[in-house]
Formats: structure tokens, sequence, C-alpha cells
């Protein structure tokens, strides 16, 4: 079965011997056997919702036993929405020269990180498009400027696809680029512009990279103790077999550098995007909250796994709490990306935090990094938003 012959739906075992084979493989793998593809593939396709949900729970527990579940307070700061790349599923890139254009300067963007900290933040998000003329010196110096100025400050900035940009203008490896980077002060990178990791698809969507380029940027940020997180946007019309393969080469790359610290899944949002007069209709909490288990169960070797309030709501949010999610992310002070394609839902600290506890957990305040912070009363300022 494929996406297009039954969009989002799942058969559920009648026969009591097919759900119990099904209950006791996932026994199993919450136990920590690692699944295979094949087995992935039949479940998300024919597997007992419930039973999937629980194991992913299980399997949270199992590597996060204190009941804490983790949320951040950060911006997403897009420093220019010039693109040279026309990905279908984007509703926020310009050309250079059109109206709206813009670049941020290294002044407005030090505003931006002085509101943020004044709200209780403790790092930076920054992405952008792949602008053609931006030096890797406007990155560096930017950088360097930001930890002169607030020290304590997190930068988790410039996704794989980002550096592939660079790559093209600069003519320098991923390596050299990743370490000049790192050697401004870059801390992370997040994991924009994975998509579905499958190039027939990602050709199909005008994707800027391919799946082993931004696989190999990911590896390389790892080998230089830069850490990353990995990402599935979901919902662009890829098949089941894809999602699979997704997790799969995360998977592998995991096991080789040990570099992902989390996995975030989100769900395509068409509005006002090229792709969104093909596929308007938006991908059910259910289903999402169905994936979002089975990555928890896959990806045994990634620690962390984000659920995704932006594209889900607070309440698909508060759900993929009990679905094996140990994260709620961010209130996002500023989003442009995906709020342009029609995800506007909004949070603010003190809602992510009651969320976290209203269903049984701990919350508490990390970086970019997933670095656990001291606990600290919710900002004034914050509290008036």
């Amino acid at each position: 079965m494929t996406q297009l012959e039954n969009e989002w739906t799942w058969r559920e075992p009648i026969d009591g011997q097919q759900r119990s084979a099904a209950e006791a493989l996932l026994n199993e793998i919450a136990d920590g056997r690692r699944m295979t593809a094949e087995e992935g593939l039949e479940l998300l396709r024919n597997g007992p919702q419930q039973p999937i949900l629980d194991a992913a729970d299980r399997v949270r527990q199992r590597l996060h036993p204190d009941g804490v579940v983790t949320y951040i307070i950060d911006r997403n700061v897009n420093y220019s929405n010039v693109c040279t790349c026309t990905c279908a599923f984007c509703a926020f890139y310009v050309r250079k020269g059109d109206d709206g254009a813009y670049v941020l300067s290294h002044d407005q963007i030090f505003e931006k990180v002085a509101e943020t900290l004044a709200l209780g933040g403790s790092g930076i998000l920054m992405q952008g498009g792949l602008h053609p003329d931006l030096p890797l010196d406007y990155y560096t110096d930017l950088f360097r400027s930001l930890k002169e100025r607030f020290p304590d400050v997190y930068l988790h900035c410039l996704s794989p696809t980002e550096i592939y940009g660079l790559m093209k203008t600069t003519g320098k490896s991923a390596e050299a680029i990743l370490t000049e980077l790192r050697d401004a002060g870059l801390d992370s990178i997040p994991g924009g512009g994975g998509e579905i990791l499958v190039d027939e698809l990602r050709s199909r969507r005008r994707s800027s990279c391919t799946a082993d380029e931004w696989l190999g940027i990911s590896a390389a940020a790892h080998r230089l103790a830069i850490p990353t997180t990995a990402t599935m946007m979901f919902g662009l019309g890829e098949t089941a077999e894809m999602r699979i393969q997704h997790l799969e080469r995360l998977r592998v790359v995991q096991d080789d550098t040990n570099g992902f610290i989390s996995f975030i899944p989100w769900t395509f949002q068409p509005d006002n995007t090229p792709l969104g007069k093909a596929i308007p209709n938006r991908v059910p909490v259910d289903y999402y909250l169905r994936l979002l288990a089975l990555a928890r169960l896959y990806l045994d070797n990634i620690a962390n796994l984000q659920v995704s309030w932006l594209t889900q709501g607070i309440d698909g949010g508060r759900r993929g709490l009990h679905c094996g999610a140990n994260d709620l992310g961010s209130i996002m002070i500023e989003e442009n990306v995906i709020s342009k394609a029609g995800a506007n839902h909004t949070a603010t600290e003190r809602l992510l935090r009651n969320t976290i506890e209203g269903e049984g957990f701990r919350a508490v305040l990390r970086n970019g990094g997933y670095h656990r912070l001291p606990e600290r009363p919710i900002p004034e300022l914050a509290e008036r938003q």
C-alpha cells in the first residue's frame, strides 16, 4: 500500500493471533532488541496503534528513567530569506532582488539575541536561505561577536543544507567550513533540510542537496565534535517505505558517529507553498503520533526524541509525551518558516511547563545541545507575554 492508495491509514490486526504476534514483537523491541527495516514497515502499515504507542513510552522510560521532560527557550533567527533553491514545500524563500528580500545586519541580530536572553532564553537557533552572496566571514564574524557580547549564549545554527550552500559559494569542503564555524563559536547544528532522505522524492520536491550530501555533512560535523539534530518532515507524497528508509539511514550514520543528539519529526504544512496545491491536507495527529512512536522504537541509538507541538498543536504535543517523546521543544519566540506555511500554534514558557507537569513529568529547561540547565524562575518579562 502506498500513501496515495490510502493516505494516512493503517490496518489494525483483526485476527487475535496476528495481534498477539505484533505485541510480542513490540515487547522485544521495547526491551532493547533492534527493530529491522522489514519489521518497521510492517508495524507502520499494519501494527496495532495503542501497543505501538505504549512500547515507545516504555523505551522513553528506559532511556530517561528520572521522569524528566525537557524544553527550551530560544528564537529562530532567520538571518536572510534569499535562497537559490526553490523547494516545492517552502513558503519562506524569495529570490535575490525580489520584493521583501532581506539580510539581517549583525546589529539587528544582536538586538534579537538580547531580547531572547531577557525572556529567559539560553540560546539561538539561526537558519536562513542559501544566499548566493554571503561570504563565510558573515557567519564567522557574527558568531565571534555574539560570543564576545553574550558569553553564555548557545549557538545552534546553520543546517547541513546551509553548509552545502556555503560549499557551493566558497569552494571549500564541509570539513573546512565546519572547522572555521566551530572555531568562531558554533556549538551545534540543527537538522533542517532533512525532509525525507530518499533522492527519488528529494528530486521531485526540488530539495537543494541529496540524501548522501545531507548525511555526509552531518557526519563530518560529528567527526569535528559538533553535535547535530536529525529531523524528518513527512507528508510530502512519500511512501511508507521511504519513511522507514529515512529512519534506517539516520540509524546507520549514528552507529558510525554517535553525533545525533535528538530526532525531531514534523509534518508538511501546505499553506502558501507550491506543493500545497497538490497536497492540501495535513497529516492527522493520530498518524503523526504513530510515526513519532515508531521512530522512538527504531532509533535505538539516538537518546532524545522531540514532539512537534508547533505543527501538531499543544494537545498533540501533550499526547506525544506518552508516545516516546522526552522533549517538548521550544516556545519559539520567533519563527518565520513553518508559520508562513500555516503552522500558527503559539506557546509560552508557562504553558510548556504546565503541559509537561500536567502529564506527570518534571519540566527541566535545556539548551540547544540538550544539556539540562539549573532551575530558575520564569522571568517577569516572559510572564507578561
